[in-house]
């Protein structure tokens, strides 16, 4: 398998939705890029707030873009910071430096997509996006 498709995305988005109302999560917004960046699906639970569609596809293409987690370009950007700040610029999403983008893979471990996910903390966000991918039968980036 070389690319998500609609129908996974839309397993990741239900199954992380699902996790989110069992923690007992503020309301979730969930994108889920293709392997070139592009929105393949978005939906947002009621109640979310004005900017969470933004987030939720820059926490996904930044991953995408670096090549690894928001989470670790989070951690990226607290040794680096002049870098980070400058990815914003140049990255077609914007780049949010918190955890809850995770990049999904195929069987040799090539991404295919990501999976962006706010409305929470970012360690529930990426909770939900990891419980989502997992359901759907897709592997996350280790």
């Amino acid at each position: 398998m070389n690319r998500i498709t609609l129908d996974q995305a839309n397993a990741i988005i239900a199954a992380a939705f699902a996790q989110g109302v069992a923690l007992k999560l503020k309301p979730l917004s969930i994108a889920v890029l293709d392997g070139g960046g592009h929105l393949l699906a978005f939906q947002r639970q009621d109640g979310a707030s004005l900017l969470r569609p933004q987030i939720a596809c820059a926490k996904a293409s930044a991953a995408l873009g670096v090549g690894i987690s928001s989470r670790r370009i989070g951690d990226m950007a607290a040794e680096r910071p002049t870098f980070v700040a400058s990815l914003g610029a140049i990255a077609p999403h914007g780049v949010v430096p918190a955890a809850g983008g995770v990049i999904v893979v195929d069987d040799a471990g090539m991404p295919i997509g990501a999976v962006g996910i706010t409305g929470d903390t970012s360690d529930n966000d990426e909770a939900c996006a990891l419980a989502g991918i997992a359901a759907a039968g897709l592997r996350a980036q280790a």
